[in-house]
């Protein structure tokens, strides 16, 4: 076994290897409840070449070595694997270029996510994917995880942001994925392969994300529904009536009161659902679609909305659904964020059930989640060192993913798959589509160095 700290060392400086018992444990787990792991070492890396350095060492002796951002990820993608090197990329977060010529952004892959959303903003451009972890993910984790946000419904996701990558490969070769050009049909879309791949198949290091202009306008309403039949049903008019929102976002009853009870918005505690709409664009038809929604939603079955007459009442109203991860957070020892998508037409059958499981298996879920888009975020509020209790949300979890399988949804719709959902893949997939990817990575990674043990085994 190679000494890794002293090999270590003599690639980069000293204080850049973590070896301390306290940094270890550090980095051993990321956002996602009841998974750990202890490295062999860590190393906080700053250019592209001490990157490829590494994992050049690595192949050759075998180690492997899992890539981490600001570990915000919710589905143990950047837990460390025994023995393996975590290589941080956060130092690297330098913004290379803007053209505003050709609505670009070249950045490394330590990049915070808020901070090319703002560098944007002060050019009158818009970073669309807008992650609940934003304020501290980086875009090289955003593109390894495919994230999605709270725009999904209208702007999509990361993935329909990425032009180009830099992406140093399993032996450490480095090669560029891409361009600035908006066709570009020559050969495989490679860099399409590495987004999602959660760092199985390359560790990215640099990343050309387009903008759009930002919309001139925008209004912010909040709908209150005494069932949640009633707001899915809104969701489903408001798109029926050929209006695609910015954001359609919901919570649940549990939901609503812990939000309420963190951030004191003024929420109604006996309302079983509360939608929060966004629609942006022309002034003009910022102001028609949002009475089109309001008129909408009190013929569903509103009991109230409110409409933000001012950016700051719009922040407002927007905090309850943003809040809503902090807020559940607080209730319990454990928080296990979960991650399920079904059809829109779907939604009301997939939120009732899941209000089931919680029942049958005595366990409290708060829900919430984008309602526009079918992504449901059912909120386990557990306490981890109870395994009886943990039994019981191991089984509801797998009923929730089979369910939400058969109505014709999938086990993941932004989290990604890592560690946490693996065992659900192939139901998820099917065989043939799973044995696919391990070709792929096996193609790619042949030494199964990047990464062992996430997606699958």
């Amino acid at each position: 076994m190679p000494n890794l700290t002293a090999d270590l060392t003599a690639l980069l400086e000293p204080a850049r290897v973590l070896h301390s018992r306290e940094d270890l444990l550090a980095y051993g787990y990321d956002g996602t409840a009841a998974l750990s792991g202890v490295p062999a070492v860590v190393v906080m890396v700053k250019t592209v070449e001490e990157v490829a350095a590494i994992v050049k060492y690595a192949a050759a002796n075998r180690v492997p070595v899992v890539g981490r951002g600001s570990g915000t990820g919710l589905s143990g993608g950047s837990v460390p694997s025994m023995g393996c090197i975590i290589l941080c990329t956060a130092q690297m977060d330098k913004v290379i270029e803007l053209d505003e010529k050709n609505l670009t952004v070249l950045v490394e892959s330590g990049c915070i996510t808020q901070k090319v959303s703002d560098l944007a903003d002060s050019v009158g451009l818009l970073y669309p994917p807008d992650p609940g972890s934003m304020k501290i993910s980086t875009i090289g984790g955003n593109v390894a995880e495919n994230s999605g946000g709270l725009r999904g419904l209208k702007y999509g996701i990361t993935r329909d942001y990425v032009m180009g990558m830099e992406v140093v490969l399993a032996d450490g070769t480095v090669v560029w994925l891409g361009n600035k050009c908006v066709k570009d049909v020559a050969g495989y879309s490679m860099k399409d392969i590495f987004i999602g791949s959660e760092g199985t198949l390359g560790i990215i290091t640099k990343v050309l994300l387009k903008l759009v202009p930002k919309p001139a306008a925008k209004k912010t309403m909040l709908a209150t529904f005494a069932r949640m039949d009633c707001a899915s049903d809104t969701v489903s008019a408001i798109i029926a009536a050929k209006i695609i929102p910015c954001t359609l976002e919901f919570l649940d009853k549990i939901t609503i009161k812990c939000v309420e009870d963190f951030a004191k918005i003024g929420l109604p505690l006996d309302a079983e659902a509360i939608l929060l709409m966004e629609t942006d664009g022309h002034p003009a038809a910022v102001e028609d679609q949002a009475a089109q929604m309001v008129e909408i939603a009190k013929r569903c079955g509103a009991t109230s909305v409110q409409v933000a007459q001012t950016a700051e009442e719009s922040v407002r109203l927007a905090s309850a659904r943003r809040s809503a991860f902090s807020a559940l957070a607080r209730v319990s020892p454990t928080t296990i964020l979960e991650d399920a998508t079904v059809p829109r037409s779907e939604l009301s059958k997939m939120i009732r059930y899941i209000q089931d499981v919680g029942a049958r298996h005595n366990l409290r879920i708060g829900t919430f989640g984008h309602m526009g888009d079918g992504n449901l975020h059912p909120t386990f509020l557990t306490d981890e060192k109870n395994a009886a209790e943990m039994t019981r949300v191991e089984l509801a979890m797998q009923e929730i993913f089979d369910f939400a399988i058969s109505l014709g949804g999938t086990i993941t719709g932004e989290h990604g798959v890592g560690l946490a959902k693996k065992p659900f893949l192939r139901r998820a997939l099917g065989n043939a589509s799973l044995d696919l990817m391990k070709l792929l990575k096996k193609s790619l990674d042949p030494l199964g160095i990047l990464n062992p043990g996430k997606i699958f085994d």
